[in-house]
């Protein structure tokens, strides 16, 4: 199994983190996320979004989307809820990220600590960013207030997607000492058997 992958990437560290908790081995192959020009030549036949991670399987076919790989490994585990309503819940967080989060959190981030142009964007675009990416932290926040994990009693694959981004919010500005329920449960998912870092 090879996972196109970058090693800054959010969408594709929380790949490489469900398949460490899972341990299921892979071969990496890097991809760069500031120089796009060899893309289609790399992902054209595989993922029409030329976006990493695009995994190709065992048996030679492809799949691309972070949240749609983490939803193919982890059917069939303790990280998909077998009950209805709880998966329900897992997924509309995995929206959540995907819709809400990662566009703001990501973003940022990825402009201010890696395109090596950190003014590439106007002053405008980074209050809109920023206001967005507190908005986020808030929701987090004010959901985790009563409880450890995102959906039901332990880690889900909304947890593993959700963290991905979050635990490395202060790249892009944003300091989470300030959401202290969001904190405790980004220190709690680290401490779960399995967990490897981003940089591992």
């Amino acid at each position: 199994m090879l996972l196109y992958d970058s090693p800054v990437s959010g969408n594709c560290y929380k790949v490489r983190l469900l398949l460490a908790h899972l341990g299921i081995p892979y071969e990496r192959r890097t991809v760069d996320v500031v120089d796009r020009s060899n893309r289609r030549e790399l992902l054209g036949e595989l993922n029409p979004s030329l976006r990493v991670p695009t995994l190709v399987l065992d048996d030679g076919r492809p799949l691309g989307e972070s949240n749609a790989i983490l939803c193919y490994f982890g059917e069939g585990t303790l990280f998909v809820p077998a009950d209805k309503y709880e998966r329900a819940q897992m997924f509309q967080w995995l929206f959540y990220e995907q819709y809400e989060l990662e566009p703001a959190l990501a973003v940022l981030r990825f402009w201010d600590t890696y395109s090596g142009r950190p003014d590439g964007l106007s002053g405008e675009r980074r209050e809109e960013l920023t206001k967005a990416g507190h908005r986020v932290l808030a929701t987090l926040d004010r959901h985790l207030r009563d409880r450890e994990f995102l959906v039901g009693d332990g880690l889900t694959l909304a947890d593993i997607s959700l963290y991905a981004y979050t635990h490395v919010a202060h790249e892009g500005g944003w300091d989470v000492d300030g959401y202290p329920a969001v904190r405790t449960w980004l220190n709690r998912v680290a401490a779960e058997p399995g967990h490897v870092p981003i940089d591992a």
